[in-house]
């Protein structure tokens, strides 16, 4: 079981939390205005890499906050949590960065 560190309250297990897909995805300024592939290309697209991978989450048995980490996706391994809406940290293991 991973240990999730929520930047509101605290390392708490993970059957607190619910995966809320990749993090830092902007959601369009006029969706009407969008073809129907661009649509499903937001809706659906995701980078799915090796390594590194900027996560959404919520604390939802917890402070109900959504927020965002880093975790390693070859060993699991949380590098990084931080709240919404700040930019995503720079590490030395992580090739993106802030992206």
């Amino acid at each position: 079981m991973l240990l999730i560190p929520c930047p509101h309250c605290g390392d708490r297990p993970e059957l607190e939390f619910v995966y809320g897909g990749q993090a830092h995805i902007a959601r369009p300024a006029d969706p009407s205005a969008l073809s129907d592939q661009a649509w499903a290309e937001y809706l659906y697209m995701r980078d799915n890499p090796k390594g590194p991978h900027a996560e959404r989450w919520r604390h939802t048995h917890g402070c109900g906050h959504f927020f965002n980490l880093v975790r390693d996706t070859t060993s699991d391994m949380i590098l990084a949590s931080y709240r919404t809406g700040e930019p995503r940290p720079t590490l030395a293991a992580d090739p993106k960065g802030a992206a």
